[in-house]
C-alpha cells in the first residue's frame, strides 16, 4: 500500500514552505498527500449565549470556506504529480491531528511551525510541539518565512 504523508495547514503565508515540502517528499516517496485542516470549536467570549442555531450557521459557513480553502492546495499538489486527498475536521488542533496520523496510519507529519506574528505564531508553535510531543509517527517541521 502507498504511504500517506499528512499535512496540517491553517492555509496562513507561513504554512507554504510546510506544503511545498509535503508535495516533494510525497512526490519522492509515492506517498499519498492527506491536506488536513482543524477548525477550532467557536468559544464564546465571556458568558455570551449562542444559540445552536447560530452556532450551526457558524460552523456551516466555516465548513464551507475551509473546503474551499483546502480546494485550492489539492489542485498545485495534483498539477505536481501527486496522489493527493483532503480532510477538514472540528476540535483541538493539536489532537485532531494525532488522531488523523494514528487512523489514517501516517507515515510522515509535514507542518508549518508558525503563523504570521504574535498570538497566531504562538498558537501554531504551541500546536507544533504538542504534535511532536505526541505523534505516533516522525514529525517534519518546516520553519514559516
Amino acid at each position: 500500500p502507498m504511504k500517506t504523508i499528512l499535512h496540517p495547514t491553517d492555509f496562513s503565508p507561513a504554512s507554504r514552505p510546510a506544503f511545498k515540502k509535503a508535495i516533494e517528499v510525497a512526490k519522492k516517496d509515492r506517498a499519498t498527500l492527506t491536506l488536513l485542516h482543524v477548525m477550532a470549536p467557536m468559544v464564546p467570549a465571556g458568558n455570551l449565549y449562542i444559540s445552536p442555531r447560530t452556532y450551526d450557521e457558524w460552523a456551516a459557513a466555516t465548513t464551507v470556506s475551509a473546503n474551499k480553502a483546502i480546494e485550492g492546495l489539492l489542485k498545485p499538489a495534483r498539477a505536481a504529480g501527486v496522489k493527493a486527498k483532503s480532510i477538514v475536521l472540528m476540535g483541538v488542533p493539536a489532537d485532531v491531528i494525532v488522531r488523523a496520523a494514528r487512523t489514517r496510519r501516517a507515515a510522515l507529519i509535514v507542518m508549518g511551525t508558525h503563523g504570521r506574528s504574535g498570538f497566531s505564531r504562538f498558537l501554531l508553535g504551541s500546536v507544533a510541539s504538542r504534535v511532536v510531543a505526541t505523534s505516533p509517527c516522525p514529525v517534519l517541521t518546516v520553519r514559516g518565512k
